[in-house]
C-alpha cells in the first residue's frame, strides 16, 4: 500500500502514484513526438471568426499579440474603424509598430457614413492593402477585420 502522507511505495512492489503519472506522460510524451515527426510540411492556415458580439477581435488580437511576443512579424488591416479610436491601434502603433503593421483603412460603419460608392471604395482599397500584405510580406500572422468567409478563402488562394 501507498501511505497518503508520503506517497512513498510499499514493501508489497505497488507503484507510487507520482510513479503511474510519471510513467504515463512519458508513454504520451514518447506517442505524440512520434506524431511530430511526421509533420515536415509547412503551410497556411485561414482562421474565421463569426457571430456577432462573440470576441471576434478578441480573439484575433490575442493572436497578434502573440505573434508580437514571439517576434513574429505581423499586420492587423481594419476594414471599418476609419479615424474611431481603438485602444488596440494605440497599443501596437505606440509600442509595437516595428513588427506589427497597423493600417486603418475604412471610413466609419456603412450605416455612419450613408455612402455606398465611398464605402466599396475605402473596402476596395482595405482589400488591395491586404492583399499586397498577404503576397508580398514576410509577416507570418494576419488579421483582418470584417473579412467573410469569402475573403478566406480568398486568401488562401492568395499564398499558393
Amino acid at each position: 500500500m501507498t501511505s497518503p502522507a508520503d506517497d512513498t511505495p510499499q514493501s508489497d512492489g505497488q507503484q507510487s502514484d507520482s510513479d503511474r503519472h510519471n510513467a504515463k506522460m512519458a508513454r504520451k510524451k514518447q506517442a505524440r513526438d512520434k506524431i511530430m515527426s511526421t509533420k515536415t510540411d509547412e503551410k497556411g492556415l485561414v482562421i474565421v471568426h463569426t457571430g456577432k458580439g462573440k470576441g471576434k477581435s478578441s480573439a484575433a488580437f490575442g493572436m497578434i499579440f502573440r505573434c508580437i511576443a514571439h517576434q513574429l512579424p505581423c499586420a492587423v488591416v481594419q476594414f471599418i474603424k476609419g479615424g474611431m479610436d481603438t485602444g488596440e491601434r494605440n497599443l501596437v502603433t505606440a509600442h509595437f509598430g516595428d513588427i506589427c503593421q497597423f493600417h486603418t483603412m475604412g471610413e466609419g460603419f456603412t450605416w455612419e457614413t450613408q455612402d455606398r460608392e465611398r464605402d466599396i471604395a475605402a473596402a476596395t482599397a482595405a482589400w488591395e492593402k491586404a492583399k499586397e500584405l498577404i503576397v508580398t510580406s514576410a509577416i507570418t500572422w494576419f488579421f483582418s477585420t470584417r473579412s467573410t468567409s469569402r475573403c478566406a478563402t480568398a486568401i488562401s488562394r492568395l499564398r499558393r
